[in-house]
């Protein structure tokens, strides 16, 4: 294994969570109150209301999709009696709804950001920059997506997948990563560049959603003369 490779597939991730993790911890005890989406819904709400839930709902496809095919074992699935063909067929047709569900919705947002006055004024480089590697990891994702159509040859779950597990049990498999193929290795590094920034953008905000809403108490609501009464 050379060094660039060590570099690569063994420091880089590592980097990578400390950046990410150290960012989270110092955006919120210094920048709490920046910990938002800087809303721009006032300025213009027709644009927004479809890029934002199309890029949103897709992207959420797209986490999910990445959560099974990186961290569930191909034997995993194979012991549920899934083939291999199915897999693939499902993370297919998957992949590629959900990639260009999320890629319309940010250009939708990017487009509506370029051109509502206001909204593009509050636009800082920071963003610009956010945009430009956010769009290229979704751009990568899709073109592994779709270059897997026609390269049987390497396969993320025997490559990429137990490269990705080995990091987080201290054991990093940076072998295993050189049986991926260029694309799949571009979308790697896309992505820890992304991870990185992570901490310093409006993508913070994903750290925030509302998860509690879901489970709150109902509320109860009485009228003003019944307690009156």
């Amino acid at each position: 294994m050379t060094w660039g490779e060590t570099a690569l597939w063994i420091v880089c991730p590592y980097l990578t969570l400390v950046v990410l993790i150290g960012g989270l911890i110092w955006r919120h005890r210094y920048d709490r109150f920046g910990w938002t989406t800087r809303s721009s819904q006032l300025y213009e709400s027709r644009l927004l209301r479809i890029g934002s839930p199309l890029f949103h709902f897709g992207l959420l496809v797209v986490i999910l999709g990445h959560v099974i095919g990186l961290l569930i074992p191909e034997s995993w699935t194979d012991a549920l009696g899934v083939s291999e063909r199915l897999y693939h067929v499902g993370a297919l047709a998957g992949g590629v709804v959900a990639g260009f569900c999320t890629l319309a919705g940010i250009a939708l947002l990017i487009f509506r950001r370029r051109r509502t006055g206001p909204v593009f004024i509050a636009t800082t480089r920071n963003d610009k920059t956010m945009y430009v590697v956010l769009v290229a990891a979704i751009v990568a994702g899709l073109l592994t997506t779709v270059l897997s159509v026609f390269d049987h040859e390497t396969d993320y779950r025997t490559t990429v997948s137990p490269w990705f597990r080995s990091i987080f049990v201290l054991q990093p498999d940076a072998a295993a990563m050189t049986g991926a193929s260029w694309a799949y290795k571009l979308h790697a590094l896309i992505g820890m560049l992304l991870f990185a920034l992570f901490p310093f953008t409006r993508l913070v905000h994903a750290f925030s959603a509302p998860i509690g809403y879901l489970f709150r108490p109902y509320i109860v609501y009485r009228s003003r003369d019944r307690m009156d009464a």
